[in-house]
Order: C-alpha cells, then sequence, then structure tokens
C-alpha cells in the first residue's frame, strides 16, 4: 500500500512541472506590473511607459501590485520587433483588471495589437457606449475581437417589434438585449422588449406615452424613460396618443416596472448617462432642463447652457458632453457648470457621439458629416457619409467606427482621412420622407441597429467577436481572452462566459506591422488598474484559467 502511493505520488509530482513547462514554453510574454512594465518571460519584451503610476495597490491591496492608467494619457506599447507575429495560432491573454464604481470617463482598451488601416488584429477591453443618440447602449461589457480585413456579411433581421415604428433605444443589461420603440396608435404605447440571442420578449409598457425613448444601466439595475415623441420630426403623420411623457422608471423583472419620478415641465426625454455614480437625464423637447437623479423620485435640477436643449449624453476625460437641437453646437458639463464648445460648421442640429482611438466625435444634421473634437471649439470635420442628410448614431464595434444616417437608413464605416465606407441599407420602406437608423448596440458580438419607420431590429457580425453582456461589477476581476481552434472565448473570474461563432483559422491571420499596445487602442485610453498581464501562444484549458485567475 505505502509503494503504491509513494509511486502516485511521483506520477503527480512528474505531472505538475509538465504542465507548468508547458505554459512557460508558450509564454509570449508576462508583465508583472510590481513597480515596473518589464517583462518576466524572459524574452525581454519590456514595454515602454507614458504616464502610468506603477507603484498602484494590487489584488492584494499592497502598494507596487499594479499599473494605474488615467484614461487621458497612459499607455504602455511594446515594439512590433520584440514580438512574434500571432498569425492564424491560438493565443490567450489574461490579466487582472480593476474597475471603480464612480467614473467619469470610459473604461477603455486593455490590451490590443491593430492596424486600423487594414482593419487586421486584435483587441481586449471593457466596452461602455454612452450618446448612442438617445441610450447608453453599453455598459461595461468586456469585448474580445479579431479581424483580418473581412467584410461584413449579411444582416441578420430580427422583425419587428410589437407595432413599432421606430426602435427608439437599446442598451444591453444582465445578458440580453432590450429596446424601446415608439408606437403611435390613440391607444397604443411605447414598449420594452427583450432580446435573448432567439427571440424577442414584451417586458410591457411602462408609460402611457407612445414612446420609449432612452435606456440606461445604472448601479446594476436597467432604467427606462418615456417621451411622447412628435413624429412629424421624422416627416410622419403626429401620433394620436396624447399623454405625455417625461418620467424614468426602473425595471423589476417579470414585466413589472417601478417609476422614479417625473422630470418637471418635461414630456420627452432624449438622454440618459451615467457619471461618477450618478444617473443625470435632458429634456427632449422645450423647455431645456437637464436633471440627476437623487434616488426615490427625487431628482435635481442641473440647469442648462444658456437656455438650449441637452439631448445626446456621453462622458469623456472627465465630462459629461451634450449634443444640441436648438442650434449645430456641443456642451460641456463638469458636473457643476456648462460650457459652450462651439458651433459645428454647417450644422443645426447634433445627434451621436463615439469615442474612438481616444478622440470624441460627433453627427449631426442637415449634411450627415461627422467631427472629431480639436480641444476648445475646435472641431475637425472627418467627412460625409455618402449623401446622407444626417448622420444619428456612432458607435465604435471591434476596432473600428460606424454611423448610420437619413433619409435611407444606410450603415457607413470609418477607415479614416474623410473616407467612410457604405455597409449597408436597412430601411427599405417605400413612399415616405426619411429613413432612419436611430439606434445601435453591441450584444452577443454582433453589431445590432434598430430602424425608423420599419420598426425592425436587424445584427451583423464583422470579424470575430465574444462579448461578456453583463455589466463587469466594480473591484478586482480576471480575464482570459482566448483564441482555440477556430472559436474565441471569454472567461471571468475562472468561468468561460462566452464563446463565438466558429470560423476557419486561415481566413484570420492576424499577423500586423504594429506595436502591442496596453491601455490603448480602439476606444480609449483605459480608466483603472491592470495587474498579472500574460501573453500566451497557445490556448489555455478551462482548468488552467480557472487555477491562475483563483491564485493570488
Amino acid at each position: 500500500m505505502l509503494n503504491r502511493l509513494l509511486v502516485m505520488l511521483a506520477l503527480i509530482g512528474s505531472f505538475i512541472p509538465i504542465v507548468a513547462t508547458a505554459a512557460d514554453d508558450a509564454l509570449i510574454a508576462h508583465w508583472r506590473f510590481q513597480g515596473d512594465a518589464n517583462d518576466s518571460s524572459g524574452h525581454a519584451r519590456h514595454a515602454t511607459v507614458q504616464d502610468v503610476d506603477l507603484q498602484a495597490a494590487g489584488p492584494d491591496g499592497a502598494t507596487g501590485g499594479a499599473a494605474a492608467f488615467n484614461g487621458r494619457s497612459s499607455q504602455l506599447e511594446v515594439p512590433v520587433t520584440r514580438l512574434a507575429s500571432l498569425g492564424t495560432g491560438d493565443f490567450s491573454v489574461l490579466v487582472r483588471v480593476h474597475v471603480a464604481d464612480d467614473l467619469d470617463d470610459l473604461p477603455g482598451e486593455i490590451v490590443s495589437q491593430y492596424d486600423s488601416a487594414t482593419r487586421r488584429g486584435f483587441r481586449l477591453g471593457i466596452d461602455s457606449r454612452p450618446g448612442v443618440t438617445s441610450s447608453q447602449a453599453n455598459w461595461q461589457n468586456v469585448h474580445f475581437g479579431i479581424d483580418a480585413g473581412s467584410e461584413p456579411g449579411e444582416w441578420t433581421d430580427h422583425g419587428r417589434l410589437g407595432n413599432a415604428i421606430l426602435i427608439f433605444a437599446m442598451t444591453v443589461f444582465d445578458g440580453q438585449l432590450f429596446a424601446g420603440t415608439c408606437e403611435a396608435g390613440v391607444e397604443e404605447a411605447g414598449r420594452v422588449f427583450r432580446f435573448d440571442g432567439q427571440q424577442w420578449h414584451d417586458c410591457g409598457a411602462p408609460d402611457q406615452c407612445n414612446a420609449i425613448s432612452s435606456l440606461a444601466v445604472y448601479d446594476g439595475q436597467l432604467y427606462a424613460a418615456s417621451s411622447k415623441y412628435r413624429l412629424r420630426g421624422s416627416a410622419l403623420a403626429e401620433s394620436e396618443n396624447p399623454h405625455p411623457g417625461g418620467t424614468v422608471f426602473r425595471y423589476e423583472g417579470d414585466n413589472q416596472w417601478v417609476s422614479c419620478g417625473t422630470l418637471p415641465d418635461v414630456e420627452g426625454i432624449n438622454g440618459l448617462v451615467v457619471f461618477r455614480g450618478k444617473l443625470y437625464a435632458g429634456s427632449l423637447y422645450a423647455p431645456a432642463g437637464f436633471f440627476r437623479y437623487e434616488g426615490g423620485t427625487e431628482w435635481t435640477s442641473c440647469g442648462v447652457p444658456n437656455g438650449k436643449r441637452v439631448e445626446s449624453l456621453t462622458v469623456h476625460n472627465g465630462n459629461i458632453y451634450a449634443t444640441g437641437y436648438d442650434e449645430g453646437a456641443v456642451y460641456r458639463f463638469d458636473g457643476e457648470n456648462w460650457e459652450h464648445l462651439g458651433l459645428i460648421e454647417g450644422a443645426t442640429q447634433t445627434y451621436g457621439f463615439a469615442t474612438y482611438q481616444s478622440d470624441l466625435y460627433v453627427s449631426e444634421w442637415p449634411h450627415a458629416r461627422v467631427f472629431r473634437h480639436g480641444g476648445g471649439t475646435t472641431w475637425h470635420d472627418v467627412g460625409q457619409l455618402g449623401e446622407e442628410k444626417e448622420t444619428m448614431p456612432l458607435i465604435v464595434y471591434n476596432g473600428k467606427m460606424y454611423g448610420g444616417t437619413l433619409p435611407l437608413a444606410e450603415v457607413y464605416r470609418y477607415d479614416g482621412d474623410g473616407d467612410w465606407q457604405k455597409i449597408s441599407r436597412l430601411d427599405q420602406t417605400p413612399d415616405v420622407m426619411y429613413r432612419r437608423v436611430w439606434s445601435m448596440a453591441v450584444f452577443q458580438g454582433r453589431l445590432f441597429a434598430g430602424t425608423l419607420p420599419s420598426g425592425r431590429v436587424h445584427s451583423v457580425e464583422i470579424g470575430r467577436n465574444v462579448t461578456s453582456d453583463r455589466s463587469l461589477e466594480p473591484g478586482w476581476h480576471h480575464i482570459a481572452a482566448v483564441r482555440e481552434t477556430g472559436r474565441l472565448k471569454l472567461y471571468l473570474d475562472g468561468s468561460l462566459t462566452a464563446a463565438s461563432t466558429p470560423f476557419a483559422a486561415d481566413e484570420f491571420d492576424l499577423t500586423v506591422d504594429q506595436p502591442l499596445r496596453i491601455g490603448f487602442g480602439t476606444t480609449d485610453h483605459f480608466r483603472g488598474r491592470l495587474a498579472d498581464l500574460r501573453l500566451y501562444s497557445r490556448s489555455l484549458s478551462a482548468d488552467e484559467i480557472r487555477q491562475i485567475a483563483g491564485d493570488r
């Protein structure tokens, strides 16, 4: 019996080093971030440092255990000459991430090696997408994507939601996609639907008015804002529904909605956004109003810039930014005061925001042009989307920025230097003046878009993507992104969260002439702390990931 036990112990002892050696042999680089940005794998793939605090507290609370990124200028970079190409092979990225609960910025990119010109490479980030026209479309969702210059495939038509003429709002919450609609009938009301990836479920009408115009995730719960939408703004017959909106609701599940109060003198709400741990809302119509939620049914007025309405709301580098329908301008709110950031050349209204490669972009009417903020009151024209008249939603998805338009409800991809490439038209409704792509969100690794006047939802996957469709809670988490034999996998805190659709490995060669960037990439500079970042040239197993995630 003793001899048998000794043999078993010897076998176990010989097995453990083999596993460790295999992992070490495939370890491309290991940045521990314990007071420096050096690679401890033995390959000397040290990172150059820009504005990163390498003495930040790590997962165990000890000083010098993590790298802190400021969300504005922090980044680490490893030259491509020091790296082996990922090519078509399997690989794994493992990292510990800390996100605060009162951010005044987007969480941003964790790590990427991506060439925007060729649309080739990979990226891993925590994506929040406020300012997608009227909604906070995604909130702290982890996204791992790869691409090799692929073109969009066929869009999937997910159908019309109820009697909707407009998909006004979209957001991802608790593993599902939620959409708010506008229904025009005198006895109809705006409704909320949820999509589980297979079918839509009616979550009811929170209010009596004709539209649910904005959705957002706040403090771990779903919020919806109501409006009496004036359809003549889309050149349609006016709705006969007489009920005003202006109320914010919280979803309690099972089609139950709880009123969180009505904004004073407000019949419609066009924007919801979370900033420094608080929820904010703005008025769709005059009189202009902007309010902060204090809990219960209480809202505090925060003023408006020179009596102007503030519409689409986003967060960028420590401030709330707002578009305007009273003039073609952008406004900035620092938590106490508003600042006018200048008029957009040729615009009479501004519509949506996106943060792309750390810069803020805004869309407009009546030329369907997009502008990049150059600081102060300076805005740079980055081109028109085809021959359209209006660009509404802007969104960054798997390395590139996309926009939706009016009057033909088209979708375009931004390829830089003023070049916008049309990738689809989503609404073919005949005999109407305007068709719009109004709302967008990223769910289950796909780009979703909602239209007017067909009231339908469409989606497409570009490249290969995998997303965690639940908001990442504040605190430390372990993230593992794996490319494994024609499939992407995403693990959170040691557990498999999602897997992509399968693909042929040779169709996704990730060889690029670009550095590896840590804390910067296709979205925004990272805001938070990173520790124990590892890059492997093979796919780690679920057991290996679980073991590493559990180690402290």
